[in-house]
């Protein structure tokens, strides 16, 4: 199952994607503006993030920002904003890919399934495991329990 977090401030897209994606049996996380997104994404440690740019407390792009000082999770951004600009800017922000609103339901599920997938680590990488924990060394993550522990980059 995916851990998918949604940060976008339209109720009416938070429901869509809330019920599509648990149909297709995503675990779905919501927020509705940057700073309560941030601290979800910090708590949850989703698998994807898929993100508005245009949220009411910041700016989307610093959300990116954000995000990539500490994890390399994917990140799709979900946008009204259509110029090339705001997508060039979005992507060199750290975003791994963009969509544009309207969507469609199926191209967005595909590159949600396309974002994961690239991020997964590859099979015939490295694993250790003990009792207690699972050191990923690909993917430069630690797991205690099944949950992701946080570490610094030097760690």
């Amino acid at each position: 199952m995916t851990r998918v977090l949604v940060i976008d401030d339209e109720g009416s897209i938070l429901r869509t994607l809330r019920i599509n994606l648990t149909a297709r049996k995503h675990e779905v996380l919501t927020a509705a503006d940057g700073a309560s997104g941030l601290a979800a994404m910090a708590q949850a440690h989703p698998d994807v993030l898929i993100l508005d740019l245009g949220l009411p407390d910041m700016d989307g792009a610093d959300v990116i920002k954000g995000v990539r000082r500490w994890t390399s999770t994917p990140i799709i951004v979900l946008s009204a904003a259509g110029q090339e600009s705001t997508k060039v800017a979005a992507l060199d922000a750290g975003a791994d890919d963009y969509v544009t609103k309207p969507f469609g339901m199926d191209e967005l599920l595909a590159r949600l399934c396309a974002a994961v997938r690239r991020a997964a680590p590859a099979p015939h990488q490295p694993v250790r495991a003990t009792e207690d924990f699972t050191v990923d060394l690909a993917a430069k993550r630690v797991a205690r329990d099944g949950r992701d522990v946080r570490l610094t980059p030097t760690e």
